[in-house]
């Protein structure tokens, strides 16, 4: 009995992190979304491409660790550099 506090604190934590990769998402998502039209197209719809790249997350045909790589692999790169350099890991994220 002196060990019941556990279930609810594992449910807590459980939750805490599902939130937690919810947020990365996000996050990694608007930022490889508008990254994509900064470099290539002004008029491109950020909120969409998030909403699909979050979509595709949570249905599974996306990886956190593939959105991690494209953001990793655009992060420091000029757009040009980018385009060539990162076009495999982030195909799958933007056009």
């Amino acid at each position: 009995m002196k060990k019941a506090w556990l279930i609810p604190f594992g449910l807590f934590l459980a939750f805490g992190c599902d939130a937690a990769d919810e947020i990365e998402a996000e996050i990694d998502c608007n930022s490889v979304c508008s990254r994509y039209s900064d470099c290539f197209n002004e008029d491109y719809d950020i909120s969409e491409c998030q909403d699909r790249c979050e979509d595709s997350i949570d249905r599974g045909d996306l990886a956190q660790s593939d959105l991690d790589e494209c953001e990793n692999c655009i992060d420091d790169r000029s757009c040009t550099d980018a385009t060539f350099s990162c076009a495999t890991e982030c195909l799958s994220i933007v056009p």
